[in-house]
């Protein structure tokens, strides 16, 4: 277990070396630094998903899981394995068992999870980058709060072979970064475990006709998704839910990763009865206490919205939300309150979860002294334009949130 130094990042630190026989000049990632969220399997390593009953009852891994040789073999040097949530069931980032990774940006603020060990290592300035998953915002919520890049690629494009799978709908192998040339040089490697990805030139013009902006989208998705009003309705979700169709969405999300969860671990769950946080315990067990009713609908609401937003957003449409509704909450803070946080969160969250569409989140500096973020989505598999994309407008963002910071100060 890690201490002060990294900021509590790790749970074990160790240094594999590159393993292509390539010529180094040929490795894009060579002298590159990462880590890896305790949920990849790595050879001679037990993975331990987050918690110390699952690493007591599983056997060390016998291969590497592909994402992990893939970057390995791109050149860079993987440095060790970071602290998650447990099971990968949260987005806060508090594990009671290994400690809650300290935010560089916010001491007294939660670090984001379930990815949180990789993001803090990265805004840490401890390694280059961190590969983490993300199932319903493991990555991008913590790449937030923690103001860092995070790369959440379209559902498929990257193997999860070699990944305990938390909900295989919706897991994706994503990555968190300080900069944005190795989130680049990264994608081509991890894309080519899995699946070819769009990685031509950017294509999109500058105007206001390519930016889907979050406003608008929720009656678009409402009009065009017709099954989500099975979830809009009396009964099936609680009444907080009920009144928009992005809380909707994530509602059927909520649903099938359950029960896909449980079909996964419930069997141990049960037997082991493992040692669970707060918060995280009710989730587990409500998801291991689930039936399977109104799943086909979930599914429809997936093939809708894919189809919808596709048909939205084109080749060259770009959807712009916020990646979470607020900043970090500070720690330790009260369950209930963390629960309505959570809800919120998972309105914007699901969007992506839910299409499989490709999202990055990308830091915008602070407010009130607290790291802020955006998202831009583009439909599956444009990965690559998307990240062309962001290169092209990163340099005039960050020019503007220095002014922006500046202008805040002399105000002040």
């Amino acid at each position: 277990m890690a201490g002060e130094s990294d900021y509590g990042a790790f749970m074990e630190k160790f240094i594999l070396q590159p393993s292509s026989s390539s010529p180094d000049q040929e490795l894009p990632l060579k002298g590159l630094t990462f880590a890896v969220k305790d949920i990849f399997d790595m050879v001679g390593y037990v993975t331990g998903f987050g918690n110390p009953d699952w690493a007591r009852t599983h056997l060390a891994a016998t291969t590497t899981a592909p994402a992990v040789l893939a970057v390995l073999n791109g050149g860079a040097t993987c440095v060790g394995k970071t602290v998650m949530d447990e099971m990968a069931y949260s987005i806060n980032g508090e594990n009671k068992h290994y400690g809650t990774p300290k935010n560089p940006c916010a001491p007294d603020r939660v670090p984001g999870g379930s990815s949180s060990g990789s993001a803090v290592a990265v805004g840490g300035m401890l390694v280059d980058f961190s590969l983490g998953t993300d199932t319903g915002g493991s990555v991008r919520v913590p790449a937030s709060y923690c103001g860092i890049l995070g790369l959440r690629p379209s559902h498929g494009v990257v193997s999860t072979s070699g990944v305990i799978p938390m909900a295989q709908s919706f897991d994706t192998v994503g990555k968190e970064a300080s900069t944005l040339c190795t989130t680049k040089a990264f994608l081509p490697y991890l894309a080519g475990t899995r699946n070819n990805v769009a990685l031509g030139t950017c294509g999109w013009r500058n105007d206001a006709d390519h930016i889907v902006k979050y406003a608008c989208l929720g009656d678009y998705v409402k009009d065009n998704v017709p099954t989500l009003k099975h979830f809009m309705g009396d009964g099936l979700e609680n009444q907080e839910y009920n009144a928009a169709p992005l809380a909707a969405l994530s509602s059927a999300m909520r649903l099938l990763q359950r029960s896909e969860f449980k079909n996964n671990h419930g069997e141990w769950v049960s037997t082991v009865k493992p040692d669970l946080g707060p918060g995280i315990s009710e989730r587990v067990w409500e998801a291991v206490r689930s039936t399977d009713e109104n799943l086909d609908v979930c599914h429809l609401v997936k093939t809708e919205l894919r189809a919808a937003l596709t048909a939205l957003l084109g080749d060259y449409g770009i959807l712009a939300i916020p990646t979470v509704p607020g900043p970090p909450p500070k720690l330790q803070t009260e369950p209930s309150t963390l629960e309505t946080f959570r809800a919120r969160a998972f309105s914007l969250l699901s969007v992506a979860g839910v299409s499989g569409f490709c999202q990055v989140s990308i830091p915008l500096g602070t407010y009130d002294n607290l790291p802020v973020s955006v998202s831009l989505l583009a439909k599956h598999g444009s990965d690559g334009f998307l990240l062309n994309l962001v290169e092209t407008l990163y340099g005039t963002l960050k020019e503007q949130i220095e002014i922006a910071q500046e202008l805040s100060y002399l105000s002040s």
